[in-house]
């Protein structure tokens, strides 16, 4: 039985690979220090013979007894509430905590799947974002603890590769939706969804003229499993090009969940992406992936996930903490 170490696990992408490897016949180790992730997002797991848990931060010593194959690096804050409450943290899971598990795929001669981001393109000059695109990235902004932590993965996960050897490969994941993600989160969807099921207006920041490109989870777990058995290296997106306007989205959102809230309108967040869509050309060349789910049939599925929280969970004070994220 081979064997993956799957950190970031208890957080909504991270425990999704881990049903997924589970499903494929992996035995899955998970690793997570909560600081956003939640042990209920894999707690049906934990009955299995074939999963383990280690609540560990991997930006200090990582040790995994016995063989590894696989390690997927998905331990990272991943939204704008979180990334600005914990910044140092963030920039240590991208620089130490990468660090620590290049060293250990390394030493176990396992194959390493590093999590970047479309954040690394910054508020893009190009437009779709095609993988040879550098970015145009703020270093100093509020959102630059993130983009820049993602960055730095990618250097010295190419660094692993280019000196050691090392079998690497490098998933730039663009915005991704589904069950498991968090209400108080900051990201659109959520925001939008909690907003509605709340009885509250739906908040768009600027004019709502920026977009973004929204890929449901079967189809980026998906992507995500082709690319580590590829054969290629280098950077690869992962998303769904199908692009819409926050303004639009939100109308979407309206209309799904049967509300009649008004949508208001509040300042720009500071370096905030004014377009987002991911050009997916390589990753169709590659291993023929394109996103199969569409955005109505993905959002019924999420917005019935929202539905079934708790109203502890609906109303949990965090859920405003969007309202304005990044005040510098």
């Amino acid at each position: 039985m081979k064997r993956i170490l799957i950190t970031g696990a208890a957080g909504f992408l991270g425990s999704h690979l881990c049903d997924r490897f589970i499903k494929e016949g992996f035995y899955v180790i998970g690793m997570d220090n909560l600081i956003t992730g939640d042990l209920k997002n894999i707690a049906h797991l934990f009955p299995l013979e074939n999963f383990e848990f280690h609540n560990h931060d991997v930006t200090t010593y990582v040790h995994i007894s016995g063989n590894l194959d696989y390690i997927l690096h998905f331990a990272s804050p991943a939204s704008p509430i979180d990334y600005l409450k914990i910044p140092i943290q963030t920039l240590k899971v991208g620089a130490l905590g990468t660090h620590n598990l290049l060293g250990l795929a390394k030493e176990k001669k396992a194959r390493i799947l590093i999590a970047s981001t479309s954040e690394i393109y910054g508020d893009p000059l190009v437009h779709p974002q095609k993988e040879s695109y550098y970015g145009n990235v703020n270093t100093i902004g509020p959102r630059g603890v993130y983009d820049e932590a993602k960055r730095f993965q990618e250097s010295i996960t190419m660094a692993y590769n280019r000196f050691h050897g090392l079998e690497t490969r490098i998933v730039r994941i663009f915005n991704t939706y589904g069950p498991r993600m968090r209400l108080n989160d900051g990201r659109v969807i959520p925001a939008f969804m909690g907003q509605a099921l709340r009885g509250e207006d739906l908040t768009v920041f600027g004019d709502g003229s920026q977009t973004r490109s929204f890929c449901y989870v079967d189809d980026q777990v998906e992507g995500i499993y082709r690319l580590l058995f590829s054969e290629y290296d280098l950077p690869v997106n992962i998303g769904n090009p199908h692009e819409i306007s926050i303004l639009d989205f939100a109308q979407e959102i309206i209309k799904l969940t049967e509300t009649n809230q008004k949508i208001i309108f509040k300042p720009l967040p500071k370096d905030d992406p004014l377009q987002r869509q991911p050009d997916i050309s390589l990753a169709k060349k590659l291993f023929n992936w394109t996103p199969k789910v569409d955005r109505a049939e993905g959002m019924k599925i999420t917005f019935d996930y929202f539905k079934s929280l708790s109203e502890e969970e609906l109303f949990r004070s965090e859920h405003k903490a969007f309202d304005g994220y990044i005040k510098k």
